[in-house]
């Protein structure tokens, strides 16, 4: 069900003066690399220094001269307002100390690592609660941890709460080959009960699950085609692994993973749920032994589970998507712009949510680019009403089907065709 403050409308109010307050739920920031280390315990700091002056950057786009989007907040304010996006949900972009990638990319630190890799997330933590605190209000800092160890992960949940992290906890991944225990594991059992003590949403990244692929040709290709599966796998990991029935305050957020896969994900879920339940009372089968214990486990079906607990961050969604919106949840889908990555929106917002929503109810716009993420990362709308009222696209602009993307729009929100994936 739509929030009632956005199915509010005033009858007599212009639609070509009417704006619309768009947060985008998925952008990304993080420190240049010499910059995380004032944030950095004093105890790493000589290795930091020596771990910095070899350390060579892989991405080009940290590398080029719009590179500083990800940590000038003048900039990104300015920008974002341009495209008529009044605040965001930041996840992590650059390397924190001591990664050999960019963290949501990074493969689960072995014993000897993790130290440092710890001490490195710390500091991004702490770099990014005051890059939001640079902008009151108009960010939610997403927090990282590792699952190595829980019990400091609880801390740490704990200290970025304390710290103004309205964002949430970025899930990491346990890929195969990661030596972790899986996310149904009650180990992590902690780490619900925590988020949903705090009522801090638990936010599961496209790309931070998937299993190294090594360097042939068509690894990148597999990786593409592969990616989003093993991000999702988090939605029936938490589900049947029963976090959400010891823990019902726990929210899950799904992030730039597309979402028109989610209503036939679900009716496999809940066909696998019925089944291997009904299997359990059949003693006498070969598949009863699949279900043993599930429905005591697990509690609530698929379904039921998704409609109470979980969103997503349907970052640009595609006009093949915008149909499934009713099975998936008018109050589950949040826009995100992706900003500042190449195959976000910017500078092409407006055009992007033309593409998306034109001719959409003006209610059901408003939830899905502004209010729902405004519910669930704590955003104040009488704040950013304002902010808004000056910079947002207006109901019109909006509703105007766009004719042409931009030529040299890089965003695949443009791209001709798309339809449903299996995943």
């Amino acid at each position: 069900m739509i929030p009632s403050q956005d199915r509010h409308t005033d009858r007599h109010t212009d639609r070509h003066t009417d704006r619309y307050t768009v947060i985008s739920a998925d952008c990304h920031a993080g420190a240049d690399l010499l910059d995380y280390k004032p944030y950095l315990e004093r105890a790493h700091h000589d290795a930091f220094d020596a771990w910095a002056a070899t350390y060579v950057n892989p991405y080009e786009d940290l590398l080029a001269d719009t590179a500083d989007r990800n940590w000038n907040s003048g900039r990104r304010v300015e920008e974002l307002e341009r495209d008529g996006i009044v605040a965001e949900v930041v996840f992590p972009n650059t390397i924190p100390p001591f990664f050999p990638s960019a963290s949501l990319m990074a493969p689960a630190p072995s014993r000897a690592e993790f130290e440092q890799r710890w001490a490195g997330l710390r500091a991004h933590n702490r770099w990014l609660a005051d890059f939001c605190a640079a902008a009151p209000g108009r960010r939610a800092g997403v927090f990282q941890i590792l699952l190595n160890d829980v019990e400091e992960a609880v801390k740490e949940i704990r200290r970025s709460a304390d710290a103004g992290l309205k964002g949430g906890l970025l899930l990491p991944g346990t890929p195969p080959g990661s030596g972790l225990p899986e996310l149904y594991s009650a180990t992590y059992d902690p780490i619900w009960r925590t988020c949903s003590e705090l009522g801090i949403p638990v936010n599961h990244h496209a790309g931070s699950a998937s299993p190294p692929l090594g360097d042939e040709p068509a690894a990148r290709a597999v990786f593409m085609v592969e990616t989003t599966w093993f991000s999702h796998r988090a939605l029936w990991h938490l589900v049947f692994g029963g976090a959400f029935r010891k823990h019902p305050g726990l929210r899950l957020v799904l992030t730039e993973q597309g979402s028109g896969w989610i209503p036939g994900v679900l009716d496999m879920l809940d066909y696998y749920h019925g089944r291997l339940v009904a299997a359990a009372t059949k003693s006498d089968t070969a598949e009863s032994k699949f279900g043993a214990g599930l429905a005591d486990s697990m509690g609530k079906g698929p379904s039921t589970v998704w409609r109470e607990n979980c969103y997503v961050g349907a970052s640009f969604m595609r006009p093949h998507e915008v149909p499934l919106r009713d099975r998936i949840g008018l109050d589950k889908i949040m826009w995100g712009s992706d900003y500042p990555h190449d195959e976000g929106t910017y500078p092409y917002t407006r055009e992007g949510l033309r593409v998306a929503y034109a001719g959409l109810p003006r209610e059901e716009v408003a939830a899905m680019v502004g209010g729902n993420a405004a519910r669930v990362y704590g955003f104040d709308l009488a704040l950013l009403g304002p902010i808004a009222a000056r910079v947002g696209p207006t109901v019109a602009e909006i509703d105007e089907p766009l004719k042409e993307p931009p030529a040299d729009a890089t965003s695949p929100a443009f791209a001709k065709g798309g339809s449903v994936r299996v995943w």
